[in-house]
């Protein structure tokens, strides 16, 4: 029995499509707007529709499995959503004037590499596809020129029709490699989930699934040679109550009872099942770091022999990692590859690679031994004598090591492909060496980030990568050359999981911000269009109510972004939300705005001081406020030098963050300060010309839970001609660092009335967080604000 609800949108249906198969038939209807993620290379409407009803038949050429298992692909979404049901025939006469749907792959033919034409008339529809995952591709945009009900689950209902408009749509991805990560070894995650995970990346023409599966905190894979693995390294004790950061490790006596790991025949399936959907699943064994769940059952590969736990909670830093220096270390390594590529058919292995702390290899002597023998000049080179001896393995196995860009350290193995995660620079090094590059960098990928506010979004690792900021990510860096930009393979998403602990968190994390780079990894460039994409997501998020996925609508705050009028010498503001079709109302004066504040219509020309507060109004209510001060001062828009690199992770919007005008605020996650990473600020600001300067001041936040520590001391110094430096004055922070609280500080100097042009500011980092902190010994970061000059 059906509700009354479903019977009413089932209603709707039917008389939906009796109708446009009556304008279809007289002749008389216009394509409707269709929206299509990723959006296609070409589209050209048509003028009428095809009607999917019980008569209608599936065609594949005889004989093709790949064909035959798309169609029924399709067969079975049609059937879940209330049927027609249909199936799936082989026919070797000439396909095209058959009336019915038609899955053809046409492997000599002008269609590139994935790539798939797709043309729906009112007879029939043809779908030929360059290749298996051409032919896949086309289908998934079938079904999105469907109603978004293709995506429910219903009972059976006779006579279910679906109508599709008449288009035709050529399409192809921009790069070869789309992918997803997954990170099961912080929290584990039934396979159940991880198959729903591989649809959502195959729905969207995303084609890797990373299969995050060892780590500190849990061995997840099933390796036959080494039981204890799944005995010991698979499961820690229980702190699911407790902070990630704040979790002690297993006390004596105590049982280890979280956890879970995947058995060789469930690898097995999930293989099978992403093969079927044209997603190749690349495994991560971690290594050398990241390696104590292994050593809690295997100490003898350690440098110290242990013993070890498995850390239910954060381990930082990773101190305890295999030891090179030991034969035994790669024997076992090397059983270990042999079971794993053994399960998956992927052309790429992931041996990690990240986060190799090196205290112990300088403390054992037997990897001061290895060094010596093999002539190495420090560690960075023995990990990389330790890369390339597994590369070399792996190759033997036909196989090729993909790792994160910390295998650039001490020399890069000779075939190896860079991940990079720190920001483009490795991606940048590595292309230029000839090497293949996934880039995955933090400022857009990780999507374990806050996606809006913090304050009511659930509890995350920090950061802040909003939909519109994944979309707006261009994996070619600029700096490479057109020959050098042909090593970029394509981008990836990474969801790691310290602060993830159920499969409705994580699609929450995941979606729509997969989607998004989903489409910046299909769409060429020039297609591209945040308001378009925006709009089209409107019934994507239709969609993924129908299939149950737990997802963000986006953040409701309006975002604040400037640029510098040189003509008017004045900054405009530009306002922006996720959430269109809401007026953004705002105020200059600091008040909150109200329904009957200024609505915003354009950019706003500023050249005064002033209190920004924005947000929605929804519903006759003002919500999600942004509020921002801006002070308006000579440095506005000059050019800024950096003699130290702010760090990719907060760039606040690059090098002209510091002279935008903009103050930062308490909640850093916002993406308003710039951050230093162990490293000192320094900067010369350049004025344009010769003028009196009186006051220079800068603003810094401290933060040290979360490793934020204001400088030990700030120095201003002016100059004529920017080499000269002068009226230097150095003040020294008095504040306390060992406190709880987010505190901002400003610190200013007053010169005599001075004519100059360059303005000097060198902030002192702490460098690293201090003894009584979690972090000791570890680099800290220093976040700055606004450098003011008057």
């Amino acid at each position: 029995m059906i509700t009354e609800n479903v019977s009413y949108m089932l209603k709707k249906i039917i008389l939906s499509v009796l109708f446009l198969s009556f304008l279809c038939l007289s002749g008389k209807t216009e394509n409707p707007a269709v929206s299509i993620i990723p959006k296609p290379v070409k589209v050209k409407p048509g003028t009428g529709s095809f009607l999917i009803n019980d008569h209608t038949r599936l065609l594949f050429a005889a004989g093709d499995e790949q064909a035959m298992n798309t169609a029924r692909l399709f067969a079975g979404q049609l059937q879940l959503a209330g049927g027609p049901v249909l199936t799936a025939l082989g026919v070797s006469t000439d396909y095209k004037n058959i009336p019915g749907i038609i899955f053809i792959i046409k492997k000599e033919s002008p269609i590139p590499a994935e790539g798939y034409v797709l043309s729906v008339t009112k007879s029939n529809i043809l779908i030929e596809g360059g290749d298996g995952a051409g032919l896949f591709y086309g289908m998934q945009t079938l079904l999105q020129l469907l109603p978004p009900e293709i995506f429910a689950s219903k009972a059976l209902q006779p006579g279910n029709n679906w109508s599709i408009p008449c288009i035709t749509i050529r399409d192809h991805p921009r790069f070869p490699y789309r992918g997803m990560h997954l990170d099961v070894s912080r929290h584990f995650f039934p396979k159940e989930f991880v198959m729903k995970y591989i649809d959502l990346i195959a729905s969207f023409k995303m084609n890797t699934f990373h299969w995050h599966l060892t780590d500190d905190n849990g061995w997840r894979i099933e390796i036959r040679k080494y039981p204890k693995l799944m005995q010991t390294s698979a499961w820690h004790v229980d702190r699911e109550n407790l902070p990630w950061n704040e979790r002690p490790p297993q006390k004596e006596g105590e049982r280890a009872t979280y956890g879970g790991y995947y058995t060789q025949d469930e690898i097995r399936e999930v293989v099978e099942y992403a093969k079927k959907r044209y997603v190749t699943i690349i495994p991560e064994i971690e290594m050398p770091a990241h390696a104590v769940a292994l050593l809690a059952a295997y100490p003898q590969f350690s440098c110290t022999g242990g013993p070890f736990t498995v850390p239910p909670g954060s381990y930082w830093p990773n101190t305890d990692i295999l030891c090179a220096g030991n034969d035994s270390t790669f024997t076992f390594l090397e059983d270990v590859l042999t079971e794993v590529i053994g399960l998956f058919p992927s052309k790429y292995i992931h041996i990690g690679g990240d986060e190799a702390d090196k205290t112990r290899w300088k403390e054992c002597p037997k990897c001061q031994a290895r060094i010596k023998a093999e002539g190495l000049k420090d560690e960075k080179e023995l990990q990389s004598y330790f890369v390339k001896r597994i590369e070399k393995f792996l190759i033997s196995k036909n196989r090729k090591m993909i790792g994160w860009d910390e295998i650039l350290e001490g020399g890069l193995a000779p075939e190896a492909t860079v991940m990079s995660w720190r920001g483009v620079e490795g991606g940048i090094a590595a292309a230029r060496m000839g090497h293949d590059v996934v880039m995955t960098p933090g400022t857009h990928c990780y999507f374990d980030y806050y996606q809006a506010n913090p304050k009511t979004e659930p509890k995350a690792i920090g950061g802040y990568i909003t939909l519109k900021k994944v979309y707006s990510y261009e994996p070619i860096p600029g700096e490479l050359t057109k020959e050098e930009a042909k090593y970029i393979l394509g981008a990836q998403g990474n969801l790691w999981t310290e602060f993830i602990a159920t499969p409705e968190h994580a699609e929450y994390m995941a979606i729509p911000r997969m989607i998004a780079l989903a489409e910046v990894t299909w769409t060429p460039k020039s297609l591209k269009n945040w308001i378009d994409f925006r709009k089209r997501m409107d019934t994507e998020f239709r969609r993924l109510d129908l299939l149950k996925v737990n997802y963000c609508k986006g953040t409701d705050k309006v975002e604040i972004t400037t640029c510098f009028d040189k003509s008017t010498r004045s900054i405009k503001y530009m306002f922006e939300s996720e959430q269109p079709g809401y007026p953004i109302v705002y105020t200059l004066d600091g008040n909150d705005p109200t329904p009957s504040s200024s609505v915003y219509s354009g950019p706003i020309a500023i050249n005064r001081n002033a209190y920004i507060k924005t947000g929605l109004l929804q519903d006759g209510k003002v919500g999600g406020l942004t509020e921002r001060t801006y002070i308006f001062h000579k440095a506005i828009g000059k050019k800024v030098r950096y003699l130290e690199p702010y760090s990719y992770r907060y760039t606040a919007g690059g090098d002209e963050a510091l002279v935008d005008g903009l103050r930062g605020t308490a909640d850093f996650r916002q993406g308003n300060w710039q951050g230093f990473l162990g490293n000192n600020m320094d900067v010369i600001i350049d004025l344009g010309s010769i003028q009196p300067v009186r006051t220079v001041f800068v603003t810094f936040l401290q933060s040290t839970k979360s490793w934020i520590f204001f400088p030990d001391s700030v120095t201003f110094s002016l100059s004529a001609n920017g080499k000269k430096f002068h009226s230097i004055n150095e003040q020294l922070n008095t504040d306390p660092k060992k406190i709880d609280e987010t505190v901002i500080k400003q610190f200013s100097q007053t010169f005599p009335d001075t004519p100059v042009r360059y303005v000097r500011v060198r902030a002192k980092s702490t460098g690293v967080c201090p003894p009584w902190h979690e972090g000791k010994g570890e680099p800290c970061w220093l976040f700055a604000d606004e450098i003011a000059v008057f």
